[in-house]
């Protein structure tokens, strides 16, 4: 309730700053109006200035949502908050100045330079003000302790026990709210006395589950690698912080990055894939361009499910189960182009010559245009344009006993296409989709807009060349 308490104060804040500064400037406007014309033309308002008045706020909430400011509303702080205002007020002027304002009556051209600094600062005083002290209240609850994170320690050694004692002893809290811990090996009896010991690591995600928990701190030891990587893999899909208490080597390779003067060094593993903003646009281009597709290509789609009827028995199209973002089952869409009874004796990948294939199913795979029904997906959420390819559970539980880094996939929206599948295409068994899965963490490791552009680009590529696998 706190998250959605705050959210709706930012979404009022920037609606009452966007809608007073557009207003203060509606006045200054017609004042200018009044000067070019010599004479007073009054301050009433029409209907053009009521349309706006509706639409410029809401469009500054969308810009503000793209950019994430809406998001994680608990660990906003006040540079932050600075910053990201400074940067959107300069970018969305500019572009409501050239929208709406370049074609005013003005007595000359230096007016249009009063209009915009006017807007500008008039909109960047009124949404800073009203934006630091929501801010500000935040910061300072969780700093007095009222407000925090649920954290969870793994690992019992000197170290995390130096920790608690240190954040326990600080004035301003951090906003670690201590739920207990888990050890990896050992456990040091003095941490048990201040923490409820939660058993062993291994038990992490039921404990993540019951206590609501926000906040990892990893305290792991020298030797502890091949747990760490365990612990690493549980925590994929799970929407938390990971935090590693640094040993001296860390802290002199320069590993360690602090975030506030009153804070504790951590290091922070980067969960964050891309910017907010770059997945809102990837959201928007996956919806547009779906929709758009699914209408344009309509013809072809009826062509198609005409063929895939009249050249074999059995539905057009071809409903499976697979896995998508957050671990989470969707029904899958495509074309089909196999026979009925292609999976009679249980779960098969395809291959090169599989006999189950249909005659017009063997184009179709070449093609990829047996995808095409996944832009439905796509307009559903369960799936993007461009993401790993989402696979079943019976080759998931196979992939992971080789590469227990799979479940990181489940971070984000599989997708119609990847730059896996432009590198091998359809996989015809475990290794190699496990040799496929390398191209899908890269691209998870980089993800941005440019990399989807090209991946978009490749896949264009095999279907008018017809050369997929």
């Amino acid at each position: 309730m706190k998250h959605k308490g705050i959210i709706f104060s930012y979404v009022a804040a920037d609606w009452i700053a966007a809608g007073l500064s557009w207003t203060s400037l509606y006045f200054l406007r017609k004042k200018f109006e009044s000067i070019k014309y010599g004479y007073d033309l009054g301050f009433h308002t029409d209907s053009n200035f009521i349309a706006a008045l509706l639409f410029i706020p809401l469009a500054w909430i969308c810009f503000y949502a793209m950019w994430g400011m809406y998001s994680d509303v608990l660990r906003r702080h006040r540079l932050r908050e600075i910053g990201q205002v400074l940067a959107t007020s300069l970018i969305g002027n500019i572009v409501i100045f050239f929208l709406f304002l370049l074609d005013d009556e003005l007595p000359n051209y230096n007016y249009y330079y009063t209009t915009f600094s006017f807007l500008l600062l008039a909109h960047l005083s009124l949404t800073l003000i009203l934006r630091l002290s929501i801010t500000s209240r935040t910061v300072k609850k969780i700093q007095s302790r009222k407000w925090g994170f649920p954290t969870v320690i793994v690992g019992g050694n000197a170290r995390a026990l130096n920790l608690v004692d240190e954040i326990n002893a600080l004035k301003k809290s951090p906003g670690f709210l201590f739920k207990g811990y888990l050890k990896i090996n050992g456990a040091d009896e003095q941490l048990s006395s201040r923490l409820p010991l939660f058993g062993k690591y291994p038990s992490l995600p039921s404990i993540i589950e019951k206590y609501q928990i926000e906040e990892v701190i990893l305290s792991v030891e020298s030797g502890d690698h091949k747990e760490l990587e365990v612990i690493l893999a549980l925590l994929e899909n799970y929407n938390v912080r990971i935090n590693i208490i640094p040993d001296t080597f860390d802290i002199l390779s320069g590993n360690v990055k602090m975030t506030s003067v009153f804070g504790v060094p951590l290091i922070r593993l980067n969960t964050l894939l891309m910017p907010s903003w770059q997945f809102s646009i990837k959201r928007i281009i996956d919806i547009v361009f779906s929709a758009y597709a699914l209408i344009i290509l309509a013809p072809l789609l009826i062509v198609i499910g005409v063929l895939v009827k009249a050249t074999s028995t059995g539905p057009v199209f071809f409903f499976q189960e697979r896995i998508g973002r957050n671990g989470i089952p969707f029904q899958i869409i495509k074309f089909r182009s196999m026979r009925l009874d292609a999976e009679k004796s249980g779960p098969q990948l395809s291959s090169t010559n599989d006999s189950r294939i249909t005659k017009i199913g063997k184009i179709l795979r070449k093609t990829r245009l047996d995808e095409l029904p996944q832009f439905i997906n796509v307009l559903a959420g369960d799936m993007a344009l461009v993401g790993p390819r989402p696979e079943r559970q019976f080759y998931i539980d196979q992939i992971s006993k080789i590469n227990p880094h799979y479940h990181k996939l489940h971070r984000i929206r599989p997708g119609i296409t990847s730059w896996g599948q432009v590198k091998y295409g359809y996989a015809e068994n475990v290794e190699q989709m496990v040799q496929r899965l390398r191209y899908d963490l890269l691209y998870l490791e980089n993800m941005s807009l440019a990399m989807d552009i090209k991946i978009l680009f490749y896949t264009v590529v095999i279907v008018l060349k017809g050369s997929g696998k």
